[in-house]
């Protein structure tokens, strides 16, 4: 019998190496990782091409502009990846019968509640790139009612740029670093992130039933700010850097920035059987991880 043939798109980017590390436990998949290099997503007659000759069962899209602050001037790139090809490769996996998981983020809430989001709380986006992130998920939904969306918040894996790499370079260059104390959200492990894709994959291609389409939420388990995010990346580093806790006021950026990002990730785990680890356990091995 035929192995289930998976899509992953974004193949360079954090989570997308992920997936392709941990889909060697899952031999009953083949895995095809494609970066821009391999397929534009912004293509559609490239986009169907692909779609008919690989047949794919599932479709995991990663790919996405990320730079928040540049996307306040980059706009139309910005929303020509994140919303434009969202909402084309949802209507090819319609066409097709693929399974669309689409990877979104917690910069579509203007971070001012004070209990964890949940998945039907009202969106409304600080900032450009999480205005392009939630047309994405719109587009995802109109193009494709079977979408399944899993935003998440505070990524950081051993591959790409993220807050824990930059930090422990930081933190060997300098002897002291200010970081803002009144953002708060839960990091996400990408090797998480990617292991509860991927178990989901594994549960809806064992019965087709088993297919949840919807929004879901996913995080670490916890509350921190960057700061003390910072303050454990030293401590499990053992850096002598000092760090000085600042107001978000005193650390302008080109966009702004929820000051909230906590999620409610109980229907993700409910939904999908998931087991979801603290964030300072998995910061640990990431950091582990790291230095090996």
């Amino acid at each position: 019998m035929p192995k289930a043939v998976v899509i992953v798109t974004g193949a360079n980017g954090q989570l997308g190496k992920e997936l392709n590390a941990a889909s060697v436990v899952y031999p009953q998949f083949q895995f095809v990782f494609l970066s821009k290099e391999n397929l534009d997503i912004e293509q559609p007659e490239q986009v169907q091409q692909y779609f008919k000759k690989l047949m794919p069962a599932f479709c995991v899209n990663c790919a996405a502009y990320t730079a928040v602050d540049k996307a306040e001037t980059d706009r139309d790139a910005a929303m020509q990846i994140n919303a434009d090809a969202t909402g084309l490769l949802a209507s090819v996996c319609k066409s097709f019968h693929t399974r669309f998981i689409h990877i979104s983020t917690d910069y579509v809430f203007d971070g001012t509640a004070t209990a964890p989001y949940r998945e039907a709380d009202p969106t409304n986006p600080v900032n450009y790139y999480g205005l392009t992130k939630l047309r994405g998920e719109q587009m995802a939904v109109a193009n494709n009612k079977e979408s399944l969306i899993i935003r998440t918040s505070w990524v950081y894996s051993e591959y790409g740029n993220n807050f824990v790499k930059t930090m422990i370079r930081l933190m060997k260059e300098r002897e002291c670093l200010n970081v803002v104390n009144d953002q708060l959200g839960s990091p996400t492990y990408a090797a998480d992130l990617a292991k509860a894709i991927l178990d989901i994959i594994t549960a809806s291609n064992a019965d087709s039933k088993n297919w949840a389409p919807g929004i879901y939420h996913y995080s670490n388990e916890g509350v921190i700010s960057w700061y003390d995010f910072a303050v454990a990346i030293k401590t499990l580093t053992g850096s002598g850097c000092h760090i000085n806790p600042i107001p978000t006021s005193a650390y302008p950026t080109p966009a702004r920035r929820p000051a909230y990002s906590v999620f409610d990730t109980n229907k993700i785990k409910s939904s999908w059987n998931l087991v979801i680890k603290d964030w300072q356990s998995r910061l640990g091995a990431a950091i582990a991880r790291l230095q090996s």
